[in-house]
């Protein structure tokens, strides 16, 4: 009971604390507030909707129970988690945060897995996309996309590796279900299709709806943490809370001689990973070895910004949040380690330090720049899609109503 008051006085006095703050500073948290909300309607918004509304029919169709079929050898003994999880760790995989939470809350709902399932499978499904890691921090930060290589290996080998110690997650509190072994595993996939498609009565008109109307609304709420996140960040600054924290993290980053100078992107990085990389690659007094480091750290966590997202996706089922904060201070960690190994193997003697064009995966380096290309194309089409997306949602929800009244 005590705590519980002590948290009800720490919030109130944190959300006042920000109110009064956006009001002495209105142009700070104005300026703050424009560059989450382009971030959204240019990049988020044009990059995500396609695939939460081909995952949502993919669901609908009952090809995610097809798949699931079909994965469950290679996923069960791995990571102890049903087949379908395989399609939400390639849908996770493709488009970046939060997508594997929204599939795995999705797959949560339709009771395909179970509530400790979707905690081990949240876990390592969410991960930031090649576009991002390739496009964004690469090429638009570093300007070296050579890096996007060391990065996308540290980061989603991190992945797996999670996935492989969330097995244990659960422990011997889960229910173990029988499971019929079949011989023709392709005819007992098509089955599950067909039965999964008989119990949908909707027609394809309405299930098309309904998956605008749910990809948009997420992304709706999407965008309102990156705003708030975004103006979040700017005000710790001016209140002189980053600074504060990034003397101690300073500290801690002197104890295994790391520049003092990463500790404020760091701290950035803490609350948005896009902000956090931006810092941490315009850092002059560190090495390049430190810098790539802790954007892998960074990008491993995905900040806190990314976390409140999938924690509201979370509290829309039973699937606690608690191992999904504990796994991405692992994926953290982990991929900094992984970073740190591969550097000398694969960056400086495979890649001779990002002259790929020198060695054999000088395609690897060169097509890097298709994201590049992709993040400067979502910059002038992304927000006609948007607002395209944002009128179609409307439209939706009016016939929607109407034909409730």
């Amino acid at each position: 009971m005590y705590q519980s008051k002590i948290k009800s006085v720490i919030l109130a006095l944190s959300v006042s604390t920000m109110a009064i703050s956006m009001i002495v500073l209105p142009d700070e948290s104005f300026k703050a507030s424009i560059q989450g909300l382009n971030m959204w309607w240019e990049i988020v918004f044009p990059s995500l909707f396609p695939f939460f509304v081909i995952s949502e029919l993919l669901i609908g169709f009952g090809v995610v129970r097809f798949l699931g079929v079909i994965l469950e050898p290679f996923m069960r003994p791995l990571f102890r988690v049903p087949g379908v999880g395989g399609f939400t760790w390639a849908m996770g995989l493709a488009s970046g945060n939060p997508a594997g939470a929204k599939l795995t809350a999705r797959l949560r709902q339709e009771k395909q897995i179970t509530q400790i399932e979707a905690e081990r499978l949240v876990a390592f499904t969410s991960s930031s996309s090649p576009l991002f890691i390739f496009g964004a921090v690469a090429v638009g930060f570093f300007h070296n996309a050579a890096l996007g290589i060391v990065l996308a290996a540290a980061h989603y080998a991190g992945n797996i590796l999670v996935g492989l110690i969330m097995r244990f997650h659960g422990g011997k509190n889960e229910s173990r279900q029988a499971k019929k072994k079949h011989a023709f595993l392709l005819k007992e996939a098509l089955r599950f299709l067909h039965l999964t498609r008989l119990k949908n009565h909707k027609p394809i008109g309405k299930l098309l709806g309904d998956a605008v109307m749910s990809a948009i609304q997420t992304l709706l709420m999407i965008g309102g943490f990156i705003i708030l996140f975004s103006v979040l960040n700017k005000l710790l600054f001016l209140l002189h809370i980053t600074p504060f924290l990034g003397i101690l993290a300073g500290q801690l980053l002197s104890i295994i001689d790391f520049s003092e100078q990463l500790s404020i992107p760091i701290i950035s990085g803490l609350f948005e990973m896009t902000l956090g990389s931006r810092l941490i690659s315009e850092v002059q007094e560190s090495s390049l070895l430190q810098q790539v480091i802790t954007a892998s750290f960074i990008i491993g966590f995905g900040g806190f910004s990314v976390q409140a997202q999938v924690a509201s996706i979370l509290a829309q089922t039973d699937i606690r949040f608690k191992p999904f904060f504990i796994a991405r201070i692992l994926h953290g960690f982990i991929s900094a380690v992984i970073t740190w190994a591969i550097w000398k193997p694969v960056y400086m003697h495979l890649l001779k330090g990002g002259e790929a064009e020198q060695t054999a995966f000088a395609y690897i380096g060169k097509n890097a720049g298709i994201y590049g290309d992709a993040v400067r194309w979502l910059e002038i089409y992304g927000p006609p899609i948007t607002i395209f997306g944002l009128i179609l949602y409307m439209i939706l929800y009016y016939f929607a109503n109407r034909s409730r009244s």
